[in-house]
């Protein structure tokens, strides 16, 4: 079970290292670098990974390099893709704690004291998070929260457990902060599981140990612009399905040692995704089009049906006859649409209060 318990301070400056991958984004690396660079009480280094940018990108971290003896530089001569970006920089890490920072993202002042004072205080704990807020190109941010609330801690299954009766991955990736212990014994990211690294990675670290996280406070920016994005509606959704399935499969099948009762949460996973693939098939036929994507329809229905075969049995199932029906009835697509936006504001609000 999780347990909150009141926030405490660093007594000591811990040492943090931030691995910063790097490819074609040289028009935000400066900014990225110089919010680690200014964290307060904790001594940082940054080491920026760059994979053979054919932009600027080089040049300015060179330069950053040039003017701060905190941070180094690693160049990839040819382009090797982000899962060996990411594991280059995190076997240089020589810091207690590390952190993987994407170039088009920001660390929030004070977000590393406020994360390592709960490792230093809990030393079963290998993992902290907090909460990410959404940095839009071409708009100002929100100030951010910067009073903590206090911390919560799950043990690591507990943690694992909670992830597969949701499905989904509850972290962005900024507001993570590792333990390099801990970073070392469960290893880098995996090359097979290219769309679904950072759900696998955080689940290993589960495995071998307690999760926390810092309730209140803003911690990073994650950066939303367009070459950031996936667009694509469906197919990019099934996709994704498909990719937290391998993650979840991967953690629970070989990591099964660490996480008690890792057999009925890989049932409950299995369950859970099938629920969301017949989920979207119900969306399919409910908004409105004039002719839904049989294809598409099957490929959920195929992918529900590995995980699940008794499909009939899961909830979701009873609602695609009501959504094929609301689907030839233009003045049911509003109400059902505003019912789901009160669903995700209602999930959003939970996520953002307690980081599940």
């Amino acid at each position: 079970m999780s347990r909150c318990v009141p926030a405490g301070t660093l007594n000591r400056r811990p040492t943090v290292s931030v691995v910063v991958p790097c490819y074609n984004y040289a028009r935000y690396l400066v900014e990225c670098v110089e919010t680690v660079l200014s964290q307060e009480d904790v001594d940082p280094e940054v080491i920026i990974v760059d994979d053979a940018s054919t932009d600027a990108s080089a040049t300015v971290a060179e330069a950053l390099a040039t003017a701060d003896n905190r941070v180094r530089v690693i160049r990839h001569p040819i382009n090797r893709g982000h899962i060996a970006t990411y594991n280059d920089g995190l076997a240089e890490a020589t810091g207690d704690y590390v952190v993987l920072l994407s170039a088009d993202d920001l660390l929030l002042p004070g977000s590393l004291a406020r994360a390592t004072a709960l490792l230093d205080a809990n030393p079963s704990v290998g993992m902290v998070y907090g909460h990410p807020t959404h940095l839009y190109e071409g708009t100002k941010p929100k100030p951010p929260r910067t009073r903590v609330r206090n911390w919560t801690i799950w043990s690591g299954p507990e943690w694992i457990r909670l992830r597969c009766r949701a499905g989904i991955n509850c972290i962005f990736n900024p507001e993570v902060v590792l333990r390099t212990s801990v970073q070392r014994e469960i290893g880098g990211y995996r090359s097979d599981l290219p769309h679904s690294g950072d759900l696998e990675m955080w689940m290993r670290a589960a495995s071998v140990a307690d999760v926390g996280r810092v309730n209140g406070a803003d911690q990073a920016y994650y950066r939303v612009h367009a070459a950031s994005m996936q667009r694509t509606v469906y197919a990019g959704h099934l996709t994704d399905l498909q990719a937290r399935w391998d993650a979840f499969r991967v953690v629970l099948t070989e990591h099964a040692e660490g996480i008690p009762g890792s057999g009925e949460m890989l049932a409950t996973v299995q369950r859970t995704l099938a629920n969301e693939a017949l989920g979207q098939i119900s969306r399919i036929y409910s908004d409105g089009r004039e002719d839904p994507d049989a294809d598409l329809v099957d490929s959920y229905l195929q992918f529900a049906r590995e995980l699940y075969p008794d499909t009939p049995a899961l909830s979701a199932w009873r609602t695609i006859p009501v959504a094929r029906r609301t689907g030839e009835h233009r003045s049911a697509v509003a109400a059902l649409n505003a019912y789901r936006t009160i669903e995700d504001k209602i999930r959003w609000r939970r996520w953002r209060w307690n980081g599940v």
